[in-house]
């Protein structure tokens, strides 16, 4: 499904010019959940661009040319009708929910940030983030972290999309998140360690966990251990404890973070690995999922040393946990990277 209804897939060619200078070459342009993927004639994508942050280059002209971003890197030109307002649609639909706040709420909001300012300097930061992740809406939590994932993307490479590793991809989540889960998940070449999680229900997972390991039960494990600690803290939290009160407050009062945070906390994502969720919680995964926590616990320490209470309190030992993947949809998401 894309990023509107009445698609289930849209795609396009399109000539794609990489860096300015460059020659520009023909592209395969599909419209996805979140991002636009441009990819060669061979299907393999090039890269990623997110659909909040796309800008039009050459408004009411054709062929139209697209951007990533402002500062216009790359170019896309794109001539079908369809795709062509297919975009235009995101992107207005996504302006029309960007507020625009006139003088009397600017006005109450300097009143109000006053007020809780004169309430202590210390106490502030904590409470208008905490008050912050209470009402940005999942739409804007899309957006940042599929920003976030266009940014990251220049560092881990594009995601891997083999149709049919992709389609084995989609059966292990709902293997393991249920069926009716919202979370996207995306092998990477690289960049992250292991796995990540991003604002907007995004998890990424190093293509490591599926290529090093014969038990699925590995990359279900990290699956799991990303929703465990989701449960716990907000994705969005760490995000805005590195961005600081400025930004904060510009999210608060303008419904957009500053590209230069996004794009530096993209780096930050790539170079630190996960946080260890809580023991009993990530046990508490597992049981439900009925998927046994051991082939896990020794992806992350070979030795068992520091996963022995993981171990130990396996919900599927002595058991036999239903299938995660048949052996067929194993070597296809094996082999989602190409090989």
């Amino acid at each position: 499904m894309t990023a509107l209804s009445q698609y289930e897939r849209l795609e396009s060619t399109g000539l794609w010019r990489a860096a300015p200078g460059e020659q520009r070459r023909e592209v395969t342009v599909s419209f996805g959940d979140a991002t636009l993927v441009i990819a060669d004639s061979a299907g393999r994508p090039l890269t990623h661009w997110s659909l909040a942050a796309i800008e039009r280059v050459n408004p009411g002209q054709r062929p139209a040319v697209f951007a990533p971003d402002a500062e216009r890197s790359e170019t896309l030109e794109v001539e079908d009708d369809i795709m062509i307002g297919a975009v235009e649609t995101v992107r207005k639909t996504i302006a029309r929910r960007r507020p625009r706040p006139g003088r009397l709420r600017w006005l109450g909001l300097a009143m109000s940030v006053a007020g809780v300012a004169a309430l202590g300097f210390l106490w502030l930061p904590d409470a208008l983030r905490n008050h912050t992740l209470g009402v940005v809406p999942p739409a804007k939590r899309s957006e940042i972290g599929a920003t976030l994932l266009g940014h990251m993307q220049r560092l881990t490479g594009p995601s891997c999309r083999d149709a049919v590793g992709t389609a084995a991809l989609t059966r292990l989540r709902a293997r393991v998140l249920g069926s009716g889960s919202q979370i996207q998940l995306m092998v990477v070449p690289g960049g992250v360690p292991t796995s990540r999680s991003l604002p907007g229900g995004i998890t990424l997972l190093n293509r490591g966990l599926v290529e090093d390991y014969e038990d699925p039960a590995v990359v279900a494990g990290y699956v799991l251990a990303e929703l465990a600690n989701n449960l716990s803290s907000d994705p969005l939290d760490p995000l805005l404890k590195a961005a600081g009160l400025r930004a904060t407050i510009t999210l608060l009062t303008t419904g957009d973070l500053p590209p230069e945070v996004l794009r530096s906390y993209a780096e930050t994502l790539v170079s630190t690995p996960p946080a260890q969720p809580d023991t009993d919680a990530l046990i508490a995964q597992f049981a439900r999922a009925e998927i046994a926590a051991s082939p896990f616990a020794y992806a992350v320490d070979i030795t068992g040393e520091t996963t022995l209470d993981l171990i130990e309190a396996d919900p599927m030992a002595g058991s036999t946990a239903p299938p995660i993947l048949s052996d067929r949809d194993w070597v296809a998401l094996q082999g989602i990277c190409g090989g």
